[in-house]
């Protein structure tokens, strides 16, 4: 996300900004902060989340059963009901199913939110390792936005943190066009090109925001940069 936040504030409309003086981020990685844009009760505004939303409670009772029976198996006790409290859970970064149960009570207008983006990547293998592959709307890798969920949440994210509150996000994919699925067959982001698919994911009922979980056409986005060397600019 290399654009500054003037930028991002004039495309999506947004009112307050609680981030200052936003530096070109040139990678953005799971649980790392990110701008998102969000509806506040004075209009959108633009703030800092940490990538990856709650991961489902089934998630982490499997990794918290795992954890467990390592301690069992070296001979010390387990109180489970903590250790499933504490379980660091990093966040899951997409979000595909929107009908499950675990992702239901986030897909209101409070809680979605526009995710600013320049590029994205997605790993390709070449010559046998694996390389990003950065993707764009073309070679000057204008603004666009993934339709994104978020919310605040009290969890474990990583252990030598403990115990936090944070704003996280994560945005939703869908079937890859043409141009993603030659890298990567299983899925691409959601993103949102139009003042109009702004609004409309911001503002309106589910059953007509959720058919913008759908591939951008085919022939709309361009390979810009292979790797990580070549580019120093990349976005993400």
């Amino acid at each position: 996300m290399t654009k500054n936040v003037d930028a991002i504030r004039r495309l999506f409309g947004a009112l307050n900004i609680r981030v200052g003086n936003l530096p070109s981020m040139p990678g953005i990685f799971p649980d790392y902060p990110a701008p998102i844009v969000r509806n506040a009760d004075e209009g959108r505004e633009i703030a800092m989340a940490r990538w990856g939303m709650p991961s489902s409670q089934r998630a982490l009772m499997d990794a918290t059963k795992k954890r467990a029976q390592k301690l069992e198996a070296k001979g010390k006790p387990v109180d489970f009901k903590e250790l499933l409290r504490i379980e660091p859970d990093g966040g899951t970064t997409n979000i595909r199913n929107v009908n499950s149960a675990h992702w239901k009570r986030w897909l209101g207008p409070e809680h979605r939110c526009l995710v600013p983006f320049t590029s994205f990547s997605e790993y390709d293998t070449i010559d046998g390792r694996k390389v990003p592959v950065w993707f764009a709307r073309d070679e000057s890798r204008p603004l666009l936005a993934f339709a994104g969920l978020w919310t605040n949440w009290t969890s474990v994210r990583k252990a030598k943190e403990g115990e936090i509150t944070a704003d996280v996000f994560a945005f939703l994919t869908c079937e890859p066009n043409v141009e993603v699925a030659r890298v990567h067959p299983k899925a691409m982001p959601v993103i949102l090109t139009t003042a109009e698919e702004y609004d409309i994911w911001m503002r309106a009922p589910w059953d007509e925001a959720r058919p913008l979980q759908r591939p951008l056409p085919d022939g709309s986005l361009r390979i810009v940069a292979t790797g990580e060397k070549e580019d120093p600019a990349m976005a993400a």
